[in-house]
């Protein structure tokens, strides 16, 4: 169970800063002399400490002779945490956003020119594991999708996982295609999540094509924009291990138009000719 004062570490205060807080929520309000003689922080330091939790937001600083300091309610301390991770972050992307055209001038060309002796082949894919790392790289297909997507899954049960990139997509009016394996060829846990996770989708995204394979697939994954001029598209595709527990899988991830293509070429046939609106 996590500890209550773990929060502190999180924001990033010292010890002396964490002690001095935990002191001033149990006194209430009281002066830095007084502070530095019950917790034993030197006077040299309490100053110093008082001023950094002030500049947080996490005490007030009443004015007077001497000044006091009285702590922020608990809520009020959290509820600032947030906001100080929220605009350092805000910060952040905003100076990483002012060094972008410097940053890419200098570097792209430096990746360009060793990039040009890497050859078709070792460029056709390259490999994530499953689980957390998969499904981020899904969500991020989902999200950079403009005009389609093509999934091929037994059960989606990474739903959950990638629901809001899905939602996100079908608000852009990207056109959304799901081929699940029937359920009779799944184990039946797997096919009550199926079950479960297609009447969620159907519900939450009415919009969404579905239909179910009536033989298995020998792949799972996603197909975003292809191209039949092999000009575009990117796919990220799993190949049915069932010897291989999840933990030891890998996906792979390719942005090879020609190869995006011909699995789309795949995704169409199996959808046109090979699976049904409806389980029997």
């Amino acid at each position: 169970m996590t500890d209550a004062s773990d929060v502190f570490d999180r924001v990033g205060l010292t010890e002396y800063e964490t002690t001095a807080i935990e002191e001033l929520l149990a006194l209430g309000r009281t002066t830095a002399p007084n502070l530095a003689e019950a917790t034993g922080i030197p006077k040299a330091r309490i100053y110093g400490v008082l001023e950094s939790l002030a500049d947080r937001g996490f005490i007030k600083v009443v004015p007077g002779r001497p000044k006091e300091y009285q702590p922020k309610a608990p809520d009020e301390i959290l509820d600032r945490a947030i906001e100080n991770s929220r605009q350092s972050y805000e910060q952040f992307t905003a100076d990483i956003e002012a060094s972008r055209e410097p940053f890419l001038e200098e570097y792209r060309p430096r990746y360009e020119r060793a990039s040009e002796d890497i050859s078709p082949t070792a460029e056709l894919f390259h490999v994530v594991d499953v689980g957390d790392p998969s499904e981020r790289e899904t969500r991020r297909l989902y999200r950079d999708a403009a005009e389609t997507l093509g999934i091929i899954t037994n059960s989606f049960a990474y739903l959950d996982s990638v629901s809001e990139a899905l939602g996100d997509a079908v608000d852009r009016g990207v056109d959304v295609s799901v081929l699940f394996l029937r359920p009779d060829v799944l184990p039946p846990e797997k096919a009550a999540v199926q079950a479960e996770q297609v009447e969620r989708l159907t519900e939450s995204f009415p919009d969404v094509g579905v239909r179910f394979s009536t033989e298995k697939l020998p792949w799972r994954g996603t197909l975003a924009d292809p191209s039949m001029d092999y000009d575009g598209g990117e796919a990220i595709l799993l190949v049915e291990e069932p010897d291989v527990p999840n933990h030891m899988r890998q996906a792979a991830l390719t942005e090879n138009g020609s190869f995006v293509a011909g699995m789309k070429r795949y995704f169409d046939l199996v959808w046109e000719y090979e699976s049904v609106d409806r389980p029997d």
